[in-house]
């Protein structure tokens, strides 16, 4: 018995640690955000509720016989309607003392008396109660995996019109009980199909993995079940970015998870430094981070900086080579690593920069290899749904890989190396970021008077919400998408 119980005290934590990872990207819904979405919810439950059918009755009693059908809601008003997060489960939605109108066709016979025409009724005091549970699907996505729903109408009032109208008000109790029985049989299938699927399908459009470009996508998948309160709905999502052509090589996250405390605005995105180490990582092994500069790329001043500084190197490998172009090849050594502090983002970069002459027909020539350290101011924005970055060089210094002498020698090619990097290589990067990410915010819903705050290893961008179009829009947007694309 021992020899398995020492190896399993061993094996089980190494698992647990395997099995637990920390949320790159973190998003928190308050109740703010919550009250802003109950408008949709509500208009989007009530058409949803008018477009209830209701199968036809037959019936009889005695010498009395009926037919109703074609049922239409003339009228509806959800009352006293409230959403708010249900702790521990998801949302609820819940309406009292709202009425509906509705007009239906009858057809009665009564002894020997035939008569058909409308019913119009009112059904006053419906109320109903749907908690939608939100767990986390198969592939990581946020999903509505059950509904709770009961629903109830405490009265319903019956008027014929026609001739015989005031003949068949004493039989309007039977008909409402039936109509009022069958109603209430109807709201809960409804409610639980905009739920299970339209809802869900409007959730199928937030992001798990997609392409941020040709060369990284991005992993947004939930870690685990949203954690739900009274006040907000917290969801932990993957945050990580990986190379496209080798999926599987990503870094391990060691940082800090994002700490939302707040629950001020609508919405808050917190994200680790994991989050940016993990798309550098990615870029840095999709090997983006290489640059050659040569002929017309090369700026004639730092040409002949250049060619100034290794006269005495190109003279003693061989002066036939004076007039031959000269090339810098930088190369990324490691991963650029960020740091988030309080007072704000940066980013360390490492490489290697070889000087080297290019004679005609000829092998280049090295004349040179220097180790290059530069460090970046990183500036965090949001435009909608989509998170851009923008980088600013702030400390530059290079040295030789050869001797001390030759670290002095580079003295000179300081500034206009820097000068290269602010132009030539600090562009690029932003031309790369600007294009934004977009984060996992569902289609039809953007961010809107942001504000981001700076932590020890972590951002937090708090916002608003704004709707572009309604939740049928979004929804009917979508199954119009699938279908050109099915076709």
């Amino acid at each position: 018995m021992m020899a398995f119980t020492v190896p399993a005290l061993i094996i089980l934590p190494i698992l647990a640690m395997a099995n637990s990872t920390h949320p790159g990207c973190k998003i928190r819904i308050t109740a703010r955000g919550l009250q802003m979405l109950k408008y949709e919810t509500q208009k989007f439950v009530e058409e949803e509720l008018s477009n209830m059918t209701m199968p036809e009755m037959h019936g009889k009693d005695g010498n009395f016989q009926y037919s109703i059908k074609e049922m239409k809601i003339t009228e509806l008003n959800l009352n006293n309607a409230d959403l708010r997060f249900q702790p521990d489960l998801g949302l609820l939605f819940a309406a009292e003392n709202s009425s509906i109108s509705l007009s239906f066709q009858r057809r009665i016979l009564y002894w020997f008396l035939f008569d058909e025409g409308i019913i119009n009724a009112s059904a006053e005091g419906v109320n109903f109660h749907t908690v939608l549970h939100l767990t986390k699907g198969e592939t990581g996505r946020l999903r509505i995996s059950n509904i709770t729903c009961s629903a109830a109408i405490t009265k319903l009032k019956a008027k014929f019109s026609g001739t015989l109208g005031k003949v068949y008000d004493f039989i309007g109790t039977f008909l409402t009980t039936g109509m009022r029985f069958v109603l209430n049989k109807q709201i809960c299938p409804i409610l639980n199909h905009a739920g299970l699927v339209l809802i869900n399908s409007l959730m199928d459009t937030i992001p798990v993995r997609a392409n941020v470009d040709n060369y990284i996508g991005i992993d947004y998948s939930l870690l685990t079940d949203p954690v739900v309160t009274e006040k907000s709905l917290d969801m932990d999502f993957r945050g990580m970015f990986y190379e496209l052509e080798n999926e599987n090589e990503t870094l391990v996250n060691n940082a800090v998870a994002p700490i939302i405390k707040e629950n001020d605005r609508m919405i808050y995105l917190g994200l680790s430094e994991y989050f940016f180490d993990s798309g550098l990582y990615s870029y840095y092994k999709a090997g983006i981070f290489k640059m050659n500069i040569a002929n017309e790329r090369m700026p004639k001043d730092l040409e002949l900086l250049l060619r100034t500084t290794y006269i005495g190197t190109i003279m003693m490998l061989n002066p036939a080579l004076m007039d031959a172009p000269i090339s810098l090849e930088m190369e990324v050594t490691s991963p650029p690593r960020s740091a988030i502090k309080t007072s704000g983002a940066s980013v360390v970069v490492d490489a290697v920069v070889t000087v080297m002459v290019l004679p005609p027909g000829k092998p280049p020539v090295q004349l040179s290899s220097m180790t290059l350290e530069a460090k970046f101011n990183a500036k965090v924005s949001m435009k909608g749904k989509k998170l851009a970055f923008h980088v600013d060089l702030r400390r530059f210094k290079i040295y030789s890989n050869q001797s001390a002498l030759e670290s002095l020698a580079l003295i000179p090619l300081q500034g206009p190396l820097k000068t290269m990097l602010q132009i030539s290589v600090v562009p690029l990067l932003n031309s790369r970021t600007k294009r934004g990410v977009q984060i996992p915010l569902a289609d039809g819903m953007d961010f809107i008077e942001e504000v981001v705050e700076y932590h020890n290893g972590f951002i937090i961008i708090g916002a608003n919400l704004h709707f572009q179009k309604g939740l049928r829009d979004i929804i009917e947007g979508k199954s119009s998408d699938e279908s050109e694309n099915t076709v």
